[in-house]
């Protein structure tokens, strides 16, 4: 009934001082197609104009590639240290058996090496109805595709990354009905728009904030305008937020340790996974 997963590192055979700095093309999210599609109907329904299609000038970032192993990538390993690896996203049932894998460069996502493994996975084993997670995996996309596929996403409460001495966003309430939230000294801000990344946009009216006591814990905008954002697919995440508090739940969670973290405890410290003497991603799979 329950599957695990989850990622780990593989120190790649390759010296940290050996690289180049190169210009990639940044590659399209697996669900791009279907988030536009729904963006446009969202900003649709707010008699917002659809998007301008971007410029045909692709999305570039920057990269360290190593010139020993350029399969691998730069991860970072603790606060200070930095190294090449490679990350297994990694596939086990109840008794740590391993369904399968996913092995990726090191500086790739949790939740971008998912989808592969998620498809192959759910495409094979039929049966289970929990998948269990941590954090790194929650965002709304893997929430709605469980949701959606009758899946139950089991996973774990994310700490919001605000700053010290500022309100928090669940310190804003949000109404449904009107599409609108609510800051804490009572003032509304209204729905401005749906930007491109999914996310819409809720701004307060700056009369409102220019003379409100709590302006200096709220934002510290230029203009004194707060901006809140709130995805097109949050109610997937709210909803696996809900299944948290279920008992069996968090029975299920709980297994995380006996399980997948035990899988990788076994695969460094019995079978010399910790780190790897082969180059080349097909031959670390």
């Amino acid at each position: 009934e329950s599957l695990f997963i989850d990622g780990t590192h593989i120190k790649a055979s390759a010296n940290p001082h050996k690289y180049q700095n190169e210009t990639m093309k940044k590659e399209a999210r697996c669900y791009e197609k279907e988030l536009l599609e729904e963006i446009e109907k969202d900003r649709l329904e707010h008699g917002k104009k659809p998007l301008k299609e971007k410029e045909s000038t692709p999305q570039t970032i920057n990269k360290k590639v190593s010139a020993t192993d350029p399969d691998s990538g730069w991860f970072h390993k603790g606060e200070h240290k930095q190294v090449f690896a490679y990350a297994a996203n990694t596939c086990c049932d109840k008794n740590n058996y391993v369904i399968d894998f996913e092995v990726t460069a090191g500086n790739v996502h949790d939740s971008v090496s998912f989808w592969e493994l998620y498809r192959r996975v759910s495409g094979r084993v039929k049966y289970p109805k929990y998948y269990v997670m941590d954090a790194g995996y929650k965002i709304p996309a893997i929430a709605r595709t469980l949701i959606e596929d009758g899946k139950v996403p089991v996973m774990p409460y994310k700490r919001p990354m605000t700053k010290k001495g500022y309100f928090r966003k669940s310190d804003y309430a949000y109404d449904s009905s009107v599409c609108c939230y609510l800051c804490p000294n009572n003032k509304i801000l209204k729905y401005s728009t749906t930007n491109r990344d999914g996310y819409r946009e809720y701004k307060s009216n700056v009369f409102d904030c220019k003379n409100c006591m709590y302006v200096k814990k709220c934002t510290n905008s230029k203009f004194n305008q707060k901006i809140l954002t709130r995805h097109i697919w949050q109610d997937y995440i709210e909803e696996t937020n809900h299944l948290r508090y279920k008992t069996e739940v968090k029975k299920i969670y709980q297994k995380r340790k006996e399980t997948i973290e035990r899988v990788f405890a076994d695969a460094k410290e019995k079978h010399g996974m910790r780190y790897t003497k082969l180059r080349g991603l097909q031959k670390i799979k």
